[in-house]
């Protein structure tokens, strides 16, 4: 039986944001992360940024880290209720 994935809410456009932001490359930002012992390829995270993929916890908190943000950063915009 063939399995269809279900489309949900993703961070993408957000990470996508912080990233240029920070005036980081995909490449530049996965050697940082590999720095600080996250395996991660520029085609990975090209995947988090498009959605296809979700993004592990363990990215996510290095990330902040990187940013030096918060997490809600990473999750503005995707709950319909939250006032803008």
């Amino acid at each position: 039986m063939e399995q269809k994935l279900r489309r949900d809410r993703h961070m993408g456009a957000n990470l996508k944001a912080l990233r240029t932001s920070a005036k980081l490359s995909q490449e530049k930002l996965c050697a940082e992360l590999q720095r600080r012992g996250c395996d991660i390829g520029r085609t990975t995270y090209e995947k988090y940024e498009t959605g296809e993929l979700n993004i592990r916890i363990s990215v996510l908190i290095e990330l902040r880290k990187i940013y030096g943000c918060g997490y809600e950063r990473f999750f503005e915009g995707l709950d319909p209720d939250e006032p803008k």
